[in-house]
């Protein structure tokens, strides 16, 4: 029987199945999909007075859009052992930027993945794509649902494990895209999408946080004996870096990725001090990431285990970041521009919120604490 392609979509907003047109339509803003910096989106052009700003985190922008090429080419060809296609890591995107609301990214994401062709109409790529796209959703709302019958359930319908590995770390680019685009339209004023009667996931149950956890591959990690030079060079360069001893040989199933993650991780790291080691501990929290808030807690255990909230602008400001990038706004940061917080600083502290809500995502879905 001859398979049939959709020729394209009939409206921005994708799920896992679209009608099929004789032409394909056009996008929301087709012009999203022609943007030079494909992290900022277009940011840096309206932010004339936060170029110095930019100037000063160049460097891990730069790490950040280089990663954006990497997950998201502009061509693709799969392989036996990497299968996912173009089509699926678009349409991945585009719903994971759909939970975070933040419009930018819907709009950039949807023009891209709207010429493309999507896969056959046979079952078995319908139930493979509606898994990847559930898959994607769960991870990026709710990660703390996520377990090894998630993983089983990829496994299934026929997802490898490098594919694994990379849808992965698809979900936790968008999340920390999401809040690093959502924290500089804060930052410039612009204003914010409000749903009325959207409200957020629940925070993590406090009981998942038990002391001193031993985390565990959710699959099965590189053997060096079978380490191809491109893995081998990824860890080796991510050697010595805090949170990476004991995920390196799962994540370098796909190298690429984990070595432009490494890089944006090096780079922002040497502009984080004591305040956003607080800000990730309360990602993790809310989020149901144990083995990261073991690590970042501190002091500050008790406190965020009863509740995360107070009067704490570092507490307060992370939380609405986490749980609801598309309604951060200025107003959120008010209270830190009061205690004399330069934009400097508060930038490195929101890319601090973002970066380890892409961490406790990872870490989360491809391991599990006992």
């Amino acid at each position: 029987m001859e398979q049939r392609r959709s020729p394209g979509h009939d409206q921005w907003f994708y799920e896992s199945q679209t009608r099929p047109q004789h032409s394909a339509a056009a996008p929301l803003v087709p012009e999203a999909a022609y943007l030079d910096d494909r992290f900022l989106l277009g940011l840096q052009q309206e932010a004339s007075a936060l170029q110095p700003l930019l100037l000063r985190f160049q460097p891990a922008l730069l790490a950040a859009r280089d990663l954006s090429q990497i997950l998201f080419p502009d061509s693709l060809t799969p392989s036996l052992t990497h299968t996912l296609t173009l089509y699926d890591r678009l349409s991945t995107a585009l719903t994971v930027a759909q939970v975070a609301g933040v419009q930018r990214l819907c709009n950039h994401y949807a023009a891209r993945l709207n010429p493309l062709p999507g896969p056959d109409s046979s079952r078995e790529s319908n139930n493979r794509l509606t898994q990847i796209t559930q898959y994607a959703r769960q991870l990026a709302m709710q990660p703390a649902l996520i377990t090894a019958n998630s993983i089983s359930a990829l496994d299934a319908v026929g997802l490898t494990e490098p594919d694994i590995v990379t849808l992965n770390q698809l979900v936790g680019f968008v999340s920390y895209q999401a809040r690093v685009v959502a924290a500089l339209q804060a930052i410039m004023g612009l204003p914010v999408r409000w749903i009325p009667g959207v409200s957020p996931p629940p925070d993590a149950d406090a009981a998942l946080f038990q002391p001193s956890p031993v985390w565990q591959h959710a699959l099965k990690p590189v053997e060096l004996r079978y380490a191809s030079a491109e893995q081998l060079a990824a860890i080796t360069f991510c050697q010595g870096m805090d949170g990476l001893e004991d995920a390196v040989w799962l994540l370098v199933h796909d190298a690429q990725a984990l070595y432009g993650w490494a890089t944006l991780q090096q780079r922002l790291n040497d502009h984080f001090a004591q305040d956003e080691a607080l800000v990730q501990a309360v990602s993790a929290r809310i989020l149901g990431c144990q083995r990261q808030f073991d690590r970042f807690a501190g002091s500050a255990r008790q406190t965020l285990l009863r509740e995360v909230a107070g009067d704490n602008p570092l507490v307060t400001v992370s939380a609405q970041l986490t749980r609801l990038p598309e309604r951060f706004s200025a107003a959120h940061l008010q209270p830190l521009l009061n205690a004399g917080w330069s934009a400097e600083r508060i930038f490195t502290l929101l890319q601090a919120v973002a970066l380890a809500n892409w961490q406790d995502r990872l870490s989360m879905a491809l391991g599990e604490t006992r």
